[in-house]
């Protein structure tokens, strides 16, 4: 039976590197997208294109997660579309309009990411958890799963970005929350934490992570990719880290680590 995830902000950037590691590894993708339209739709085609099974499906699935009813309408539409759900990639997020100096950062920014970067999956999950639970699978050994992915912000102050920090730490630490409430049930829960990636979101400083890492900042000295973040999903979805609830797996070329 082809396994099938919905994967939030999967028309662009990390989340279309995590739909086509997906699509080439066997899954239907539910493709949600919050206002680009033929990107989704681009993703949906290259995701047909990488598939290995005919019988595979893309569907994009417009809906924005920081409303309450366009996240159970989204999750309603996946459902009708495919008929289950076996994996929730939670990696829909956005940046800071314009970066801000924590001494004179607004709240219009502070409540927009915190909406969309946090309370955005932490509902969505919610919704998912109560579906599952409701409506247990058949067979009862289906495998569901749920990743969060967050960033190295989460422990990584930037006083220009408050608000995006802050945002990051409060998903990941729901991830820990649903962690914890949702072991017992048999669903697993982890977080993936990217460094440094090669994104629309980055393109305004471009040169200036290239120079950190030419410095060194990175210790695999390269950006890292939506292929990079595909392939740890996409490990951690298969099912294969069983007794594993709450893992961290950093995909940020070592940048977590402390050095001298």
């Amino acid at each position: 039976m082809i396994p099938i995830a919905l994967v939030t902000g999967a028309s662009r950037g990390l989340g279309r590197g995590v739909a086509l590691e997906l699509s080439k590894a066997g899954w239907s993708v539910g493709i949600n997208y919050a206002g680009n339209a033929a990107a989704a739709e681009e993703c949906a085609k290259l995701c047909a294109a990488a598939a290995k099974d005919p019988a595979q499906r893309f569907v994009p699935l417009q809906g924005d997660i920081s409303q309450a009813a366009q996240r159970q309408a989204l999750l309603d539409a996946h459902l009708t579309a495919f008929g289950r759900i076996d994996s929730l990639v939670n990696n829909a997020g956005v940046a800071p309009n314009v970066r801000a100096d924590i001494v004179e950062a607004g709240e219009e920014s502070f409540d927009r990411l915190v909406a969309i970067n946090t309370k955005g999956p932490y509902f969505l999950t919610q919704l998912v958890a109560k579906h599952w639970l409701t409506h247990k699978p058949a067979p009862a050994s289906r495998y569901h799963s749920i990743v969060f992915c967050t960033s190295i912000s989460v422990h990584t102050a930037s006083v220009m970005r408050g608000d995006y920090c802050i945002s990051k730490a409060g998903v990941a630490m729901a991830a820990q929350l649903w962690a914890a409430r949702l072991a017992p049930e048999g669903i697993m829960v982890y977080e993936v934490r990217p460094g440094i990636m090669k994104t629309d979101m980055t393109a305004g400083v471009t040169g200036k992570y290239d120079a950190l890492i030419a410095q060194g900042l990175v210790p695999q000295n390269r950006w890292g990719t939506g292929e990079d973040v595909g392939l740890a999903v996409k490990a951690l979805v298969a099912g294969d880290f069983p007794f594993s609830s709450g893992t961290v797996i950093d995909v940020d070329g070592g940048f977590q680590m402390r050095r001298l």
